[in-house]
């Protein structure tokens, strides 16, 4: 059937996909006569399991993975039940989330080995977790994932069960997930407000919702139909931010988790249902698995910003968008960092990895997130990375970070990202955000214009990139920054550029109202050394070396900072350290029209380039 006739049976708008109308909740029957009726159904059918069971036996990868699984489950059978704990009064997601895991990969060891030994202690895990007193739907993340984790031990374990225990797990769907998300479905409580939102939350509730009602869809259809189709209303609300070109505006690290739920959720969509109704053709989501591999510097890590941390971005989702989509080069980049998961065995094609693929191009623009990543090779760990952004501070988990940047070369990181700072801070995502130095644009590699107690950039500015080029021997990016700063300027740009791939040149061009105080900051975890004349300064670590020159303005210096707030910014206390972490300096007085520019480089012998205004770049 086709993907609009499917809507139109279900009783949903075709238009609803896009998000111009309501749609239709069709009633149980209608979901029942869609719905395969055997288990396993969800991501993974029987045959799949037994196409899977000959692959870890004759697949070099699969069996190493499968290997290092087995090693994990036998460790879970050594480690007691999860328990009811909200360590920091809000939270229960730790035991949400180990509960998942251990569920995902109990199950596999049985689907796999035929061990009883995996369902008793499955059944130990989720019988624990049936008995709680609730999962803590005031954060209604917990919630979400613990019906995944009992959709999946349902379903995967569905014939090691005794008729007794298959109850006992659809009750506690249905009492502990599917009757909570239908009250927020229906606006009846408050903490249901991520229904109509665009991020992270929308993909994590509605998928594990969406799970639980598949899970059990045959055997309570009225309800599990409510559930799963106000889910499908719910869920292009997010993916529509995946457009035009699959980046996500609340970083790296909130891609991986927001997609890990999408990608299920469409995953078992079509196993359980035949179809995914058309949602993995929205706009954008078919490029997403470009913005993990871009995002990754040649260190490794990823170019983080918002509230995320400079770590490998990947997951299981890589594999199943690969072969969605036909790009061998999301597997490969999943391939090299998998743990692995269950759901990296599920999604694993040998033929799609082997495929050829072209070399990508070494420079990408991310539009609407408004992110440049500039890098000197592929393949080369010791290669020159860039990553320079943008963006929205009014993107959920942003920071007022509009305009930093993350540096590699010679395998190390030399600009770092402080990352998010302990959510659990007094008025972190409310009235005190931008107090917290992690938070503000002095915790960052960006510049700070007459600093003080208010925002150092302002909080609802957007960005963009105006200007992206990408030629063999340079690459570059200039944003304009002036709606950051349009307290105290008329203009702001910054402009980014590698040049012969090897060399990083930050340039900063900036007109004020009135006579102002600038800071300029590079945060790093080197060792940093001033020349004399503090026009150079020498970045070390380990082995290796990074020069950095102060090439304008003629009166400026370096100066070396620790990474804390500026004397008259806000010292709020509990907040992060850093330490471990510096930041190399400039600081402007009674500037009016001035330019800074710096040039980073890895070969001492490298000659400064020519000096041009960022109009002529």
């Amino acid at each position: 059937m086709a993907t609009q006739a499917l809507w139109i049976a279900l009783g949903l708008s075709w238009s609803a996909i896009v998000g111009q109308t309501t749609l239709t909740i069709p009633d149980g029957e209608e979901l029942t006569a869609l719905l395969r009726k055997d288990h396993p159904r969800l991501i993974a059918t029987a045959e799949d399991f037994a196409r899977l069971k000959e692959q870890v036996c004759a697949d070099k990868q699969m069996k190493l993975w499968h290997g290092q699984l087995i090693e994990n489950a036998e460790l879970i059978l050594k480690e007691p039940p999860s328990k009811y704990e909200i360590p920091d009064g809000k939270r229960l997601l730790s035991t949400s989330r180990r509960v998942l895991d251990r569920t995902y990969t109990l199950s596999m060891a049985y689907r796999t080995m035929r061990d009883k030994r995996y369902v008793e202690r499955a059944w130990a895990e989720l019988s624990a977790a049936a008995a709680f007193p609730d999962w803590n739907p005031s954060h209604f993340l917990d919630t979400a994932e613990m019906t995944h984790a009992f959709a999946i031990g349902y379903d995967w374990l569905y014939d090691a069960w005794t008729a007794e225990q298959r109850e006992a797990l659809k009750k506690a769907i249905i009492e502990m997930g599917l009757k909570p998300g239908l009250e927020c479905y229906a606006g009846a409580k408050s903490y249901g407000w991520w229904v109509g939102c665009r991020h992270n939350w929308n993909q994590v509730c509605n998928g594990g919702l969406g799970m639980g009602a598949l899970a059990i869809g045959d055997v309570e259809p009225q309800l599990a139909g409510k559930a799963l189709h106000a889910a499908l209303k719910s869920l292009p609300l997010a993916m529509a931010e995946f457009a035009p070109d699959g980046a996500w505006g609340e970083g790296p690290g909130y891609w991986a988790y927001a997609t890990s739920y999408n990608v299920v959720f469409l995953a078992a969509l079509e196993t359980a249902l035949g179809t995914d109704f058309g949602l993995s053709e929205i706009p954008g989501f078919s490029a997403t698995g470009d913005f993990p591999v871009w995002m990754t510097g040649a260190t490794g890590d990823s170019f983080a910003y918002a509230d995320c941390h400079a770590r490998p971005i990947g997951g299981p989702q890589l594999l199943w968008l690969a072969r969605r989509f036909s790009r061998p080069e999301w597997a490969r980049h999943q391939i090299r960092l998998a743990k692995p998961h269950a759901l990296d065995l599920v999604a694993f094609n040998r033929q799609l990895a082997d495929a050829p693929a072209q070399p990508p191009p070494f420079d990408k623009y991310f539009r609407r997130a408004e992110v440049v990543t500039l890098r000197g090779s592929w393949d080369d760990p010791k290669a020159t990375f860039i990553g320079f952004k943008a963006g929205d501070n009014k993107f959920n988990h942003s920071h007022l970070d509009i305009g930093t940047f993350t540096l590699d070369a010679l395998g190390q990181r030399w600009a770092v990202d402080l990352g998010s700072d302990n959510y659990n801070l007094p008025g972190y995502f409310g009235g005190h955000r931008w107090e917290y130095y992690r938070l503000r644009a002095e915790g960052h590699n960006t510049l700070v214009i007459n600093p003080g107690q208010e925002p150092d950039q302002d909080p609802r500015a957007a960005c963009r990139i105006i200007r992206f080029e990408s030629a063999p021997h340079r690459a570059s990016a200039v944003a304009d920054l002036t709606p950051a700063y349009a307290r105290s300027a008329v203009k702001v740009l910054r402009g980014m550029a590698l040049i012969n791939r090897q060399g990083a040149l930050v340039q900063d061009e900036i007109e004020t109202n009135a006579q102002a105080e600038a800071w300029w900051f590079l945060h790093t975890k080197a060792q940093i050394n001033l020349s004399d004349d503090r026009k150079s300064a020498t970045l070390r670590q380990d082995d290796a070396l990074l020069t950095a020159r102060l090439l304008e303005p003629a009166g400026g210096e370096f100066s070396v900072m620790e990474a804390e707030p500026l004397p008259g910014s806000p010292h709020p206390k509990k907040q992060g350290d850093n330490k471990g972490v510096r930041k190399l300096a400039v600081h402007l007085r009674g500037i009016t029209n001035t330019r800074i520019a710096v040039w980073l480089t890895p070969s001492i012998a490298d000659t400064p380039p020519e000096n041009k205004q960022l109009g002529d770049w």
